[in-house]
């Protein structure tokens, strides 16, 4: 209120000297007023206008010039416009900062499960304790009430099951194709996402995108093959289950977009928490499938290992258990980057951090990639990007 107050004196102020000009004349300069009043011959000056009054009000009541009173204003939102640039400097770091974590969870992740995988050959028990170590985590989160839990009824669980069930194919899929190939090949193979998310997009919801939405497809499907046909580690289990966990998380958002669009389910559940409620449904699934695949057969794995003297059992324990924590931190803090930037950032950050995983994966594992291999995943990640921003201009259009 002060400020308004402060505003409002200054503008008539302002609007004074535009008015009289005398409210600023030193004292020993002749006045306008007067010397108008002598050129018509009147015995007396002209009265002071109402505008110099208010001026002269106010300076009796605060003790202080317009003119002081303006030039303060003016300091004022100089000192507001350098505090904005502080903010925004400020944002923009924050911003940055979660584009880090995000890559170098990313990166931890892919090593660290490539790793366990590495020693042990059981990716259906070792998704099942990735997608558990989560759990903890944002049950403290509720507990303590740094985010509010979610409240939900078993119609919502169930509205929420498919979205799961996919969630599940999403994880498994990409730890059995780690396992059994390349880290790179396949994220090279999860770059053709977007292909199986324009079908599902067709055959579940008919919808029909532009043209130049699709023949941006056409790279993606032509690097990946050329990728997969060069590939020096190719095998048909990374190959489909690569695919699997894109048709798994094209599947999602589909399902999402018909399930839930404009609908309300339960209460407190946000992007942070429908994320972790569906890492608890998905562990409640894949114990029992985990079981169905592999048995007990890890925890006889485990002993093994520890016994021949590579690892102890804290050790490879740990190994386990950073998988599954960068697995969820690198998750949780995408929603927090993403959350922050434009559409167009966030396809060219999700092209980059798929970049980023390939060589880092490339560089720690010291997997060879012929020139094929090289030329096939540039194309298809390029395509990638091409068919983000069509996508993109395809809604701000339509919008």
């Amino acid at each position: 209120m002060v400020s308004a107050m402060k505003k409002s004196l200054v503008v008539m102020a302002l609007a004074a000297s535009a008015v009289e000009a005398s409210a600023f004349v030193p004292n020993g300069a002749a006045s306008p007023v007067k010397t108008m009043a002598v050129g018509t011959g009147s015995a007396t000056a002209a009265k002071p206008s109402a505008a110099v009054a208010a001026v002269k009000s106010f300076e009796a009541v605060t003790g202080r010039s317009a003119t002081a009173v303006a030039l303060s204003a003016t300091g004022g939102a100089a000192a507001e416009a350098a505090e904005d640039d502080k903010a925004g400097l400020k944002d923009a770091l924050v911003t940055g900062g979660y584009f880090a974590l995000w890559y170098l969870f990313n990166i931890g992740y892919n090593i660290y499960n490539k790793q366990a995988l590495n020693i042990l050959s059981y990716p259906w028990t070792v998704a099942t304790i990735q997608m558990a170590v989560g759990i903890p985590y944002f049950c403290a989160l509720w507990a303590l009430g740094i985010r509010k839990a979610p409240k939900l009824s078993m119609a919502d669980l169930k509205t929420l099951f498919p979205v799961a069930l996919c969630h599940t194919g999403v994880h498994v899929g990409a730890v059995i194709a780690l396992g059994a190939g390349a880290v790179s090949f396949a994220h090279i193979v999860k770059a053709s996402e977007p292909v199986v998310t324009c079908l599902l997009n067709f055959l579940l919801l008919g919808q029909v995108l532009p043209t130049k939405v699709y023949m941006t497809l056409l790279p993606i499907i032509g690097g990946v093959g050329i990728a997969s046909m060069k590939e020096l580690s190719f095998t048909w289990l990374a190959l489909a289950a690569a695919m699997l966990s894109n048709v798994s998380s094209s599947a999602r958002g589909v399902l999402s977009k018909k399930t839930m669009s404009g609908k309300q389910i339960g209460e407190n559940l946000d992007a942070p928490n429908l994320y972790s409620v569906l890492t608890a449904m998905s562990t409640v699934i894949l114990i029992p499938l985990m079981l169905a695949m592999e048995g007990s057969g890890f925890f006889g794995a485990f002993k093994d290992v520890v016994a021949a003297g590579d690892f102890t059992n804290k050790s490879l324990a740990t190994l386990l258990a950073l998988g599954g924590a960068t697995y969820y931190a690198y998750n949780e803090v995408a929603f927090q980057a993403l959350g922050r930037v434009n559409p167009v950032t966030h396809a060219v950050g999700n092209t980059i951090k798929r970049v980023v995983i390939i060589v880092a994966s490339v560089i720690a594992f010291k997997t060879p990639m012929s020139t094929g291999s090289i030329i096939g995943s540039s194309v298809a990640i390029a395509g990638t990007l091409m068919y983000s921003l069509a996508m993109n201009a395809a809604k701000e259009k339509k919008e």
